[in-house]
Parts: C-alpha cells; structure tokens; sequence
C-alpha cells in the first residue's frame, strides 16, 4: 500500500473514531410522552440505565455489539494498516473475520430504529432523532468502506522484487 492510501485510511480511522466518541455520548433520541414529558437519550445513558436495573444480559449484549465491536474493528483496521507487507497473509485472515463480525455493529442501529417503530406506532408518545444516532451510523459506515478497501487492498498479487 502506498503511502497517500496509508495516511488517508488513517485520517479515515481518526474520523471514525471521533464520529464514534461523540456519537456513544451524544443523545440518539428524544421521548416525549403526553406532550409534556421529555426524556432525552444517549448510548451511554441507555447502558448505564440498562446495568442500573439490573439488565445485565442486555446491557453485554448492545455493549458488546454497539461499543466492543466497532471498537475492535477501528483498531484493527489501524493495525492492518500500519504494519508491514509482510503480514498480508495474517491481514486478509483478520479482515475475513472482521467482514463477518463488522456487520454485527449495525446491531445498535437497527435496534434503535425498532425501538422508533414500536414507539412511534403509539398514539400518547413521540419520537424525534437526534444527531448522535447520524454520527454514530455514519462511523459505523465508514469503518466498513475502510475495512471492505483493505480487504480488497489485501487480495492484489504481492509486488516481485
């Protein structure tokens, strides 16, 4: 990989990773419940809402498939990157894997979305999207180009001499 496409994946990665951050802590959504009640939500408020009633097996589940996984993803993804060629057998492994498990981290979203269906199938409550949903998704996305660009980066025929 030459070195223009190396710092771009990286420029991508340092995206991803503040477009994630703030996305965990922005809210996602907005309640409001009789036109008076609003509660606003994040991420993070709803995992430590979550452990705070004692749904343990849920709260590890979103943690893991919402937090853990892009997590790991955006890492590896800096490690494939960074390191040398010489490693490109364990690289495409690694990708293959993580092509597989990445598409896990679109869990969260795609929860959220029933969570705005159920929600907004009500008739007294009111959902309205905020922008830590969008950040969120869109780190989710672009974790997942980088990942497919290096995969594919991964499978050219390694350059003789």
């Amino acid at each position: 990989m030459n070195l223009i496409a190396r710092w771009l994946i990286n420029l991508g990665l340092l995206v991803s990773i503040c477009l994630f951050a703030t996305g965990v802590f922005a809210p996602l959504m907005e309640l409001e419940k009789f036109w008076i009640f609003k509660n606003q939500f994040s991420l993070y408020s709803g995992l430590y809402d979550l452990w705070l009633q004692g749904e343990h097996f849920l709260f590890i589940f979103l943690f893991l498939f919402s937090i853990l996984t892009p997590l790991v993803k955006i890492f590896g993804l800096a490690l494939v990157a960074n390191s040398p060629e010489a490693y490109q057998l364990r690289h495409r492994r690694f990708l293959q894997v993580l092509a597989v498990w990445g598409k896990w981290s679109m869990l969260d979203v795609f929860v959220v979305a029933l969570l705005f269906v159920a929600v907004k199938l009500g008739a007294l409550a009111n959902i309205t999207v905020h922008y830590g949903l969008y950040l969120f998704a869109s780190s989710v996305i672009l974790v997942q180009i980088l990942s497919l660009y290096l995969y594919l980066d991964s499978k050219k025929p390694a350059k003789l001499g």
